[in-house]
């Protein structure tokens, strides 16, 4: 018995060649498919340009479903091989909302692509006067760092400690035995003086601490911004411009500036709560925070936040010999509480009355430098092993900015009155006064 296979039109016998007569029509229908893919293809042409009628460079062009594309030259124009008869084409571009278009046999096509306002959204304000300028535009580098996407990411509680994870060029370390800096952590930017890096709240200027830095402290010298006055769940977003901007803002930007936007939320309650502790079970940390907002007329919006940080000492004194007590003391316990505010309430002919500020009250407590028993600063009546002085502190900072800003003739106008005020109170517990003898009080 033979049989003919249509693919080579030869005859075989079935018993031994059928198998290969099967793989042979395969690669004849595989052959067919792609001749017919072949014959499907369309080219596209056409041309892209922005809303004022000026051509596009470098918009990427692509069939939609498929792996085809290509992007405009110098001129806006593009040419695109397509698969289907009626594709669609997607064009997407920087800056420029994505946008489709289906070609239906029309060819060239004439596309004109609208800015993307959703790119103007997170519009930073630091190192440019231009209002409507996006990070990627400005001439020097700016970090935008949103709090409240990276504050559970890191499990840091205060503002200080979250930038020292996210921004490269911002520099901040908890002292110890450093006097008042274990209770205001100075903070470096570029590795400049604290002094030379400028806060700004909102576009505004933030007062600074009233705390001068000694010894062999971080920012030795200099009086720098307490950052940890500012609960972290207030804040929207921070601006890090890492570079010198003294023409634009003076001398007190000379490692460059730091801009605070504080949230805008209205209707939505965001809560945090969070605990932890050292792996040897000391410096245990409770930290709590609650933010809400609420509407004022059409536009304006009243948005309030709440914290509290309670961190305990890191101690690992504990079958210590005298000689080691200060190797083995650690971080201040800090008790803070904190309530921060940010209004805005729009009014007649595009002008805006706004204000915001905080109330910040902490208490501190932490390790002096340790005194044997043997040692002159000691009376062995009252310390007969020696002690270790505590450095306490109460700081209250509060801060509160008002103004009204709209357009007046063409300008763009901002009136505005900032107050701040830090006030560090400081003295000692658990000490003695060595000149007075057994009558030293502690």
């Amino acid at each position: 018995m033979t049989y003919i296979c249509p693919t080579l039109f030869y005859h075989t016998i079935i018993s031994n060649q059928s198998s290969n007569c099967m793989k042979q029509l395969l690669q004849l229908f595989v052959l067919l498919g792609m001749a017919g893919a072949a014959w499907a293809q369309v080219t596209v042409t056409g041309s892209v340009q922005d809303a004022k009628g000026q051509p596009l460079i470098g918009v990427t062009v692509f069939e939609k479903g498929t792996f085809n594309g290509s992007a405009t030259g110098n001129t806006g124009a593009f040419e695109v091989q397509c698969q289907s008869n009626t594709p669609t084409l997607v064009f997407s571009y920087l800056g420029f909302a994505t946008q489709e278009a289906k070609a239906d046999g029309k060819s060239p096509l004439a596309i004109t692509m609208l800015d993307d306002a959703q790119s103007l959204k997170g519009v930073e304000i630091v190192g440019s006067r231009n209002a409507n300028r996006t990070a990627t535009e400005t001439a020097v580098p700016v970090d935008i760092i949103p709090v409240s996407r990276v504050t559970n990411q890191l499990g840091q509680v205060d503002l200080n400690q979250i930038l020292q994870f996210a921004a490269p060029s911002f520099n901040s370390n908890r002292q110890s035995g450093s006097d008042g800096s274990d209770h205001i952590d100075p903070a470096t930017l570029r590795g400049l003086g604290p002094d030379q890096t400028l806060v700004l709240i909102n576009g505004q200027r933030r007062h600074q601490s009233s705390l001068v830095n000694l010894y062999g402290t971080r920012g030795r010298g200099n009086t720098g911004t307490d950052l940890n006055t500012i609960p972290a769940a207030a804040i929207e977003r921070i601006e890090i411009l890492r570079d010198g901007a003294s023409a634009q803002y003076g001398s007190d930007a000379i490692a460059g500036v730091i801009n605070i936007v504080l949230k805008k939320d209205t209707d939505a309650f965001t809560g945090n709560v969070m605990y932890g502790l050292t792996h040897k079970g000391d410096g245990k940390t409770t930290a709590a925070s609650a933010n809400y907002g609420v509407g004022i007329g059409e536009k304006g919006y009243l948005n309030v936040t709440l914290s509290y940080l309670d961190r305990q000492k890191t101690d690992r004194t504990e079958g210590a010999t005298d000689s080691l007590y200060r190797q083995k003391f650690g971080d201040a316990s800090i008790r803070d509480f904190g309530a921060t505010f940010n209004a805005n309430m729009p009014v007649a002919n595009g002008a805006e009355i706004y204000a915001f500020g905080g109330l910040n009250h902490r208490e501190g407590d932490a390790f002096a430098w340790s005194r044997s028993a043997e040692s002159p600063r000691n009376i062995a009546a009252i310390y007969p092993n020696g002690f270790d002085p505590h450095i306490a502190s109460v700081i209250d900072d509060r801060s509160i900015s008002t103004g009204i800003r709209g357009e007046v003739m063409g300008w763009k106008v901002d009136l505005n009155n900032t107050f701040g005020s830090n006030r560090f109170h400081y003295f000692n517990t658990q000490t003695l006064n060595a000149s007075l003898l057994t009558n030293s009080p502690t």
